[in-house]
């Protein structure tokens, strides 16, 4: 006489045994293609393609020739190039910390409902609507040595012409002064939703405590949104590392090479002097500089958090 020996159900196996088997729809894979197909052929690839080059001598016509590191040694010893990356540091110098802290008094005001805060609001935020191409050209007119409202302004209080764009002393000054410019809106945007995030409780609390309406921004409000803050730290230090439209419409990186940055001097290799492989290596260089300049300030910022 055989004995049969039943299995033994584990609760895992009953779980299994009592949920049906998923579906996915086909369909689901379409939807999400619209996204995915155009990320990998357009942001994928080209980096990958940009990273093949780097080691490559190619001119866009004719066949690539690989060169290992000599595009990276030629960048090395390309003072035009660490010209660019000390200029494009000085901008993220001067254009980081005034976007943040203009922003954030720009929040600080809209936030309070005080008078014109919604045209202010939509003042603060309307560079960022503004194509690039607009923006340069507005802010040469502005800047114009000659006839800028800026020396206007500057003629009323007894100085003289100064020139904005043509000087090496002043020009990084007025690219800086348009980015600035330019770059407001977002920063701004982010900063009011985190203020209004912000628990009226804890403001009301402080201020029942006595507190002044300093002491509720600096003890109370900053705090508060300090994530907020340190990723539009994040954000505008890696936009400004980016700088080009600015540099190319106003200055084109003159004159003598005092506002070129790293993407222009990227773009006249590639485009001017037809150094593909030499322009994408710098590329690369500047996206380690970035991973690295943002890794850095992720460990410092967060400690805060």
């Amino acid at each position: 006489m055989s004995e049969h020996v039943l299995p033994v159900e584990t609760p895992s196996h009953r779980l299994r045994l009592a949920r049906p088997r998923e579906k996915v729809d086909s369909i689901a894979y379409l939807f999400v293609a619209f996204f995915t197909v155009p990320f990998v052929l357009f942001n994928v690839l080209p980096v990958l393609f940009g990273l093949y080059l780097a080691f490559t001598n190619w001119s866009i016509v004719g066949t690539p020739t690989f060169v290992g590191f000599g595009n990276f040694v030629r960048a090395y010893k390309d003072r035009s190039l660490w010209q660019a990356f000390g200029n494009t540091i000085r901008y993220a110098i001067v254009i980081v910390p005034s976007v943040v802290v203009l922003a954030y008094a720009a929040a600080l005001y809209v936030n309070q409902r005080w008078p014109l805060a919604g045209l202010a609001r939509t003042l603060f935020f309307a560079p960022n609507v503004v194509a690039a191409t607009v923006v340069g050209l507005v802010w040469v007119a502005v800047l114009d040595a000659r006839t800028g409202p800026v020396n206007e302004v500057v003629a009323l209080f007894g100085g003289g012409g100064i020139p904005w764009l043509t000087s090496t002393q002043w020009a990084w000054v007025g690219v800086s002064a348009a980015s600035v410019w330019w770059d407001l809106g977002l920063a701004f945007v982010l900063f009011l939703a985190a203020l209004q995030d912000v628990s009226s409780d804890l403001v009301d609390a402080a201020r029942m405590d006595g507190a002044r309406w300093m002491q509720r921004v600096w003890y109370v409000l900053l705090p508060a949104t300090w994530n907020t803050i340190a990723m539009v730290i994040m954000l505008q230090l890696i936009s400004t590392f980016r700088i080009f439209s600015q540099v190319y419409l106003m200055t084109a990186g003159g004159p003598a090479g005092s506002t070129m940055s790293v993407i222009q001097h990227v773009y006249n290799s590639a485009m001017v002097r037809n150094l593909m492989g030499y322009a994408s290596a710098v590329s690369m260089l500047l996206f380690v500089c970035i991973l690295a300049v943002a890794w850095v300030q992720s460990r410092l910022l967060g400690r805060r958090a």
